[in-house]
């Protein structure tokens, strides 16, 4: 089996191909270029896009050359794919400015210096927006027949469930299929790789291909990622797992991995870092605490850098220890006129962003799960003071997870 697609499965990533004979002769034979597409429905990707860019890294590391598609104008439409509803619209300058923020996020991860296996960047809207519809319907649109598109999982569970699915989102897979044709016309590229909920959309671009251009692609899916609690990978319980620090602190973003279910650490491991996996398997019996602060320092790493990650775990250790306001801790700045105004201990999580709902607030006063300078606090109408304050700084704690240092400005 090709070295590419081995550690594919290896690590856990593969679902389905549509021809895996044929794509690992090929990768065996020569260097190719597959692609991925990115939605720019936000400003930033979140874990839940994070076996993708793995993915990407593995081509890299197998001589192969990335191409990431931003789906500029199949973002104007929606992928109705998994979704139980019509999305929002946005506007042009959202798409572009979320096109470029993830753009960024994206070459942090990647090799962007390697003339052979540096990720192409293309955005589909530079093709998309000038189709004519007439044409369009006459060249492409008579390879797609209705009967087969209403089986597709994407318009299939929205019918059965009498959800509404407008016409505008029924045609995404058919503009899928032609970025597919689009970079095979214009980038030689042979291999399409998504989710497994893309299967349907792109069989459909490797049969347009052939239709159109007589030429041999492939697709190549991965599993959806899901924690051993049964819950989709990509989101806590206190909201999404962003990639962009503006969204998401390194610190969190580490104590996220950090705080990994035991039952999932060695697959996120295999999954989510570079580590080969032969020296997984030697360390997969050692102390599962000390695996999880591996994850999330080779994960925060890849992202954040090792100065940032090395700088979180000792974070964690001086938040844990309580001898400590924790110099590493994320923070933030309030002004003394807010201390001057009798502001609360309500008032003070509200402006820290650990929480943004008074009454839940209460309810974790009452359960003892706030703290400052690691000292319970039971009243809720407490009132911050700069007693508080040691050298003008305080640690703030909700739970055993969640610190932060506030610093009076």
């Amino acid at each position: 089996m090709n070295k590419f697609l081995k550690e594919f499965k290896d690590r856990g990533f593969f679902y389905q191909c549509t021809n895996e004979e044929e794509l690992s002769n090929l990768m065996d034979k020569e260097r190719i270029k597959a692609y991925i597409g990115f939605d720019c429905t936000a400003e930033s990707l979140h874990v839940g896009s994070l076996l993708q860019i793995m993915c990407l890294r593995l081509l890299q590391k197998n001589g192969h050359r990335p191409i990431v598609l931003l789906g500029g104008g199949t973002t104007r439409i929606g992928d109705p794919s998994g979704k139980d509803k019509t999305r929002k619209i946005l506007s042009e300058e959202e798409i572009e400015k979320n096109i470029t923020n993830i753009k960024n996020i994206l070459k942090k991860f990647l090799d962007n210096d390697n003339p052979k296996t540096k990720p192409i960047f293309v955005n589909n809207y530079t093709w998309l927006k000038n189709l004519n519809y007439i044409s369009f319907l006459r060249e492409i649109g008579k390879h797609f027949t209705i009967n087969r598109m209403l089986t597709f999982d994407s318009v299939k569970l929205r019918l059965d469930r009498e959800q509404s699915l407008s016409y505008m989102e029924f045609n995404y897979m058919i503009l899928q299929a032609y970025d597919f044709l689009e970079l095979s016309k214009k980038e030689n590229c042979v291999l399409q790789i998504g989710g497994s909920d893309q299967w349907g959309n792109i069989v459909n671009g490797v049969e347009l291909i052939k239709r159109y251009s007589n030429k041999q692609s492939y697709g190549l899916t991965t599993p959806l990622i899901t924690l051993a609690t049964g819950a989709k990978m990509g989101k806590s319980e206190n909201g999404a797992i962003w990639l962009d620090e503006k969204f998401l602190s390194a610190y969190d973003y580490w104590q996220f991995w950090r705080n990994t279910d035991d039952r999932d650490v060695i697959k996120f491991l295999k999954n989510f870092t570079d580590m080969e996996i032969e020296d997984i398997k030697k360390i997969e019996n050692e102390n599962i605490n000390d695996l999880k602060i591996l994850l999330a320092n080779q994960t925060t790493s890849m992202l954040h850098g090792k100065k940032t990650a090395e700088n979180s775990e000792q974070a964690a250790k001086e938040a844990f220890s309580g001898n400590s306001l924790g110099s590493n801790l994320p923070s933030i700045k309030i002004n003394s006129k807010d201390i001057d105004e009798k502001l609360d201990i309500i008032d003070l999580i509200l402006l820290s962003k650990l929480e943004k709902s008074k009454s839940e607030i209460r309810r974790l006063i009452k359960g003892n799960a706030v703290k400052i300078n690691d000292k319970i606090i039971s009243d809720e109408k407490l009132v911050i003071t700069n007693q508080f304050f040691n050298e003008n700084y305080l640690k703030l704690s909700i739970g055993k997870k969640r610190h932060l240092k506030i610093e009076l400005n």
